[in-house]
């Protein structure tokens, strides 16, 4: 049995405003996206929105997404992102959201069995951010692997 897992938060901020209309195709492809992600190899959970159907917390008054998922390893949520249908999904993030400067994604090790918070993914971010990648915050471009004693101090 796994000792543990990748946890992985992505944020984004909405080219416009929420329910104006030019997010509705990225809103709509949500369920689908969602519907391979759960049958996806090496997939563990993800935060669901309002009713269990959306994987991202949208923040309607901030026009803020954030997904949270969980993955058996780094190799099954590569696999997910950058080879499945996922991936044209992805390949058109830059019409739906706003340009960032700094990081927007964090992946981080966590004990088998432990379910990340939002807030637990954004202090992730935030360390990524100020400290570059670290074992406790890193990126797919420059991972860590997973370290025993890291995971007890959790």
């Amino acid at each position: 049995m796994a000792k543990h897992h990748l946890a992985q938060l992505n944020v984004g901020r909405l080219r416009y405003p929420f329910g104006s209309g030019e997010a509705d195709e990225f809103i709509a492809a949500l369920d689908p996206i969602n519907a391979l992600v759960d049958q996806a190899p090496g997939f563990v959970w993800r935060l669901t929105g309002v009713g269990g159907k959306d994987s991202a917390a949208i923040d309607p008054d901030e026009d803020l997404v954030t997904n949270l998922t969980v993955w058996e390893s780094r190799e099954a949520m590569w696999e997910f992102t950058y080879r499945a249908e996922h991936r044209e999904f992805l390949q058109r993030r830059r019409e739906w959201f706003q340009p960032q400067n700094e990081a927007s994604t964090v992946l981080w090790w966590i004990p088998a069995g432990h379910i990340p918070t939002p807030l637990e993914g954004r202090d992730r971010l935030f360390r990524l951010r100020e400290c570059g990648p670290t074992p406790e915050a890193f990126s797919f471009g420059q991972h860590f692997e997973p370290v025993t004693t890291q995971l007890a101090a959790l």
